[in-house]
């Protein structure tokens, strides 16, 4: 417990720690313990269903669809992934992008759309469409025209037309008389149609190229042609007999891809949507919705300045309705923009060092109130938001200044929100697994069953306020350790430590795999840096310019902080692991601070910021043909001569996201310099291994290392 922000630690039994490998096995079949949680969920506008995809089981990948009716509190299987052929086998590689993007781990079933009245679901399955009836039951194989797989059907909103892409191609297909036709498609396979090019779906969160019209009668639809992007190689070498996997990735300083957008109607017709797209080339969002023309949010290259726009689907003209600029950059909320009943946009404004809910640009939230998502809007707005950084939770805010918390219990809340109706997606500190509840009126009507595994270890966590600028952290230790022992313990911090991801919050699966580090022999320390979400918008922004100096000095002092209060810490046995920018920051610790840390393991770590991506990095650092020092400052490759630590480098060998190239470049300027270290490559591997084998072997390997670097005694063969 903490006491006036001092946290107090005494000998409390715990039970004992399970085998290591056990846990890592477990660890890596269920993904996480994320298999067989239900997902994706979509809320008939009557409040009568709830649709959503979930596994049968906590160590099955292939996920069904499933539909709660409310009114009987009955869920009922609609779609069997299995029945239907879809045995997790090939993905196509349009299809397989998206999921990698998107971070998704299930098979199966793992996406789909319905019609406005959620009456019909559309579907992929390994490539082919599938049209279910949501109110009657039962899915039916949708044929399809083009010769390639299907990917992202999305229904029209009457539910009688499907929408998809095929190819680069985007085709509809009629549900009734099967009639299939083409709406646009080019000859160059650099060009596609419907589908969200790398940055948006990797930076920006947008998933999707194409947008039907309220009256189904057109599309709008994102013309993507990605011939200025360079283009790289990606080769297995453990399956030497695969030809080379050619991407187009814009690294930064680069060209990027240029998006424009197209108003197709349903016979032939077709009309460009212009605008600026010399200064605004970033389409981070369009919608068209009842009661509103085409609407999109673009952005410019310096990512300073985003405007809001509508479209005239008959001209393609656009009027300008907002515009917001900020000297750092303007962040992209999920779910913003969106639209009040009234007609008012619902957006978010940085204002007081938060970031606030803004209806028409006036701020609707409190200052302290930091709003992370945007629900839902219709007469009022749903949003995800955090009084405390460790949590978030789900508040109702009415147009008429009302504000409301829907969600109670420490720890993360999220959902989805249609109406009266709130889907409730908790992880409560206490709670060993993630509950699933429908509210209703504000009242809870159902819970939807989980069928996740449950974790089965102890986090024996302490959360500390660390350093000047308290930084939040926890410190988790092995089972049954008694600090008054005068046992001094090896340490281990394990962060992620960059933007757009925290590591310290409240809830059950929370700093799991640090506690198995910890039931090995450690005391292991989580911190959130400078460049964290949660703590406001200086917080984030002080990254701006330098993505190394600020994030490397939060975690030396919030070690140097954690050890003159526990004394147990032995600050003469300190290693440091982490993955993609946790990677980065766990080499750069060896590289730039050997007096703090003794070793690292680093995956998939951004060595070079010049080989990553554009929308992220040049929001950080700037344009590098511009600023080079900044990309200096950030970069690995001129510290490597001087490493004096342990390094293990990890990277997946077909990772399309943080390339192999960044590891590789950094061992040979190690190997250039004589300087020893360790590279684990990981043969058909992306940025997230998937195959529960290697994920399992990972942590041990891992493991291993970190005893050998620090000179602990290893486990007796057979152990």
């Amino acid at each position: 417990m903490r006491v006036g922000g001092v946290a107090r630690l005494g000998a409390v039994p715990r039970p004992e720690a399970p085998p290591p490998r056990s846990f890592a096995r477990r660890l890596a079949r269920s993904r996480g313990f994320r298999l067989g949680r239900p997902h994706g969920f979509a809320i008939a506008p009557d409040g009568s269903r709830v649709v959503f995809v979930r596994s049968p089981a906590g160590d099955d990948p292939v996920a069904s669809l499933w539909v709660l009716d409310l009114l009987s509190g009955t869920e009922r299987l609609v779609a069997d992934a299995r029945a239907l052929g879809g045995e997790a086998g090939p993905v196509p590689a349009d299809e397989r992008a998206r999921r990698d993007r998107a971070r998704e781990v299930s098979a199966g079933i793992v996406a789909f759309a319905t019609d406005a009245a959620c009456r019909v679901a559309t579907f992929s399955l390994e490539g082919r469409l599938f049209a279910a009836d949501l109110v009657e039951g039962g899915a039916r194989e949708v044929p399809t025209g083009g010769g390639e797989a299907a990917v992202d059907p999305r229904p029209d909103p009457q539910g009688r037309k499907v929408a998809y892409v095929t190819g680069g191609a985007l085709r509809v297909v009629d549900l009734e008389s099967g009639e299939d036709r083409l709406l646009a498609a080019d000859d160059d396979p650099d060009v596609s149609y419907g589908l969200a090019e790398f940055v948006a779906a990797e930076e920006m969160d947008r998933f999707r190229g194409f947008w039907w019209s309220p009256g189904a009668e057109a599309l709008l639809a994102a013309r993507v042609d990605e011939r200025p992007v360079l283009r790289r190689f990606l080769q297995d070498p453990s399956a030497p007999e695969a030809e080379p996997r050619a991407i187009r990735y814009p690294a930064a300083g680069t060209a990027n891809a240029d998006v424009s957008l197209l108003v197709l109607d349903l016979v032939g017709g077709r009309v460009e949507v212009g605008w600026d797209r010399a200064a605004f080339p970033y389409l981070a969002r369009a919608s068209w919705s009842t009661g509103h023309p085409p609407t999109l949010l673009v952005q410019s290259r310096d990512q300073r300045t985003v405007r809001l726009l509508a479209a005239d689907p008959g001209t393609g003209e656009t009027a300008v309705l907002r515009e917001d600029r900020d000297e750092a950059w303007v962040e992209l909320v999920p779910g913003s923009p969106a639209w009040l009943d009234d007609g008012r946009p619902v957006t978010t404004v940085d204002d007081a060092d938060t970031r606030r809910l803004a209806f028409d640009g006036v701020p609707v939230t409190p200052p302290g109130l930091q709003v992370r998502r945007i629900v839902a809007a219709g007469p009022d707005a749903v949003v995800a938001a955090s009084e405390d950084p460790l949590e978030a939770h789900l508040w109702r805010v009415s147009p008429g200044g009302g504000i409301m918390r829907l969600t109670e219990g420490p720890g993360v809340h999220d959902g989805e929100a249609a109406g009266d109706v709130v889907v409730v997606v908790s992880a409560v500190e206490g709670e060993d697994h993630v509950r699933t509840r429908v509210l209703a009126g504000g009242r809870e009507v159902a819970e939807i069953r989980s069928n996740a595994e449950r974790p089965e270890i102890v986090v024996n966590r302490t959360r500390l306020l660390l350093g000047r600028r308290e930084l939040r952290a926890a410190l988790m230790l092995p089972a049954g350790f008694d600090p008054g022992s005068g046992e001094r313990l090896p340490v281990l911090l394990d962060p992620y430590g960059g933007p757009h991801f925290q590591k310290v919050v409240r809830g059950p699966l929370a700093n799991l795999e640090s506690q198995w580090f910890a039931d090995q022999g450690f005391a292991v320390l989580v911190a959130d840096g400078r460049g964290t979400p949660g703590r406001g918008t200086a917080f984030e922004r002080a990254v701006r310019g330098d993505l190394a100096t600020p994030v490397l000095e939060d975690q030396v002092e919030a070690l140097e902080a954690a050890a003159g209060r526990f004394p147990f810490l032995d600050r003469s046995r300190v290693a440091i692991r982490g993955w993609s920018f946790g990677g980065f920051l766990a080499a750069l610790a060896v590289l730039r601070r050997p007096d703090v840390f003794h070793a690292a393991i680093a995956g998939a770590p951004v060595v070079d910021q010049r080989l990553y991506d554009t929308h992220y990095t040049e929001r950080y650092l700037g344009d590098p043909n511009e600023d080079p020092l900044t990309y200096e400052r950030s970069s690995l490759l001129t510290d490597a001569p001087g490493l004096a630590r342990p390094l293990l480098l990890i990277h997946g060998l077909v990772d399309d996201n943080v390339v192999p190239a960044h590891s590789l470049r950094l061992s040979a300027a190690l190997l250039a310099a004589g300087r020893p270290h360790e590279f684990l490559p990981l043969p058909g591997a992306t940025h997230s291994p998937s195959d529960p084998a290697v994920a399992e072997g990972l942590l041990l390997a891992q493991l291993d290392f970190l005893r050998r670097a620090l000179g602990l005694p290893r486990p007796a063969p057979g152990a």
